[in-house]
């Protein structure tokens, strides 16, 4: 019973993890990344669309972004949903693609990614925590011997531990690239 419970933790933590991944890639640091367009949504017939679900993004250079709508009447609310989402870029429609170049990071604006990338994996941890606090609930749903209990309540904190660690990690390698010029 006690290892389902610690498996069950461990996918919740794994999960987490993955989800801080996925947070990370939409920071950008300095280059085109198709990612970094994963949370705008446009209005395509009164309807708010993913942009994925209305184009398709590519990176013909390294520091620019190709957005080719599927449907042309598209293109205006796609332009303005991008301007809207506050990512600072600048948009420019030749009225079949929408094309955005990638400006140079600046160093206010790498010191306000770093700032948030910080509170991403800090939301990652409280997650962390979160699932350790739920965990801990429903070993004493258990009703297990004292010493059984202490021991997985134990296991339990070095899975915290170690995904902890892992958030840190991921952390500091996106602070790096993000400070790098």
């Amino acid at each position: 019973m006690e290892n389902e419970l610690l498996k069950e933790i461990e996918d919740k933590m794994v999960k987490s993890l993955e989800n801080l991944d996925k947070r990370m890639a939409t920071v950008r640091a300095g280059r085109a990344n198709p990612s970094s367009l994963d949370g705008v949504s446009a209005e395509y017939y009164g309807v708010p669309t993913p942009l994925k679900q209305l184009a398709i993004v590519s990176v013909p250079e390294g520091n620019q972004l190709l957005i080719k709508p599927f449907d042309k009447s598209s293109l205006a609310a796609i332009e303005k949903a991008i301007l809207a989402s506050n990512l600072g870029y600048n948009p420019t429609n030749d009225g079949e693609t929408i094309r955005i170049i990638i400006p140079a990071l600046t160093e206010e604006r790498r010191v306000e990614l770093t700032k948030q990338v910080k509170a991403i994996a800090e939301e990652a941890k409280v997650s962390v925590r979160n699932i350790r606090h739920q965990g801990l609930d429903d070993l004493k749903a258990l009703e297990l011997s004292e010493d059984v209990e202490k021991g997985v309540e134990n296991k339990i904190q070095d899975l915290v531990n170690q995904y902890n660690k892992k958030i840190d990690e991921t952390l500091k390698a996106k602070e790096q690239d993000l400070l790098t010029v």
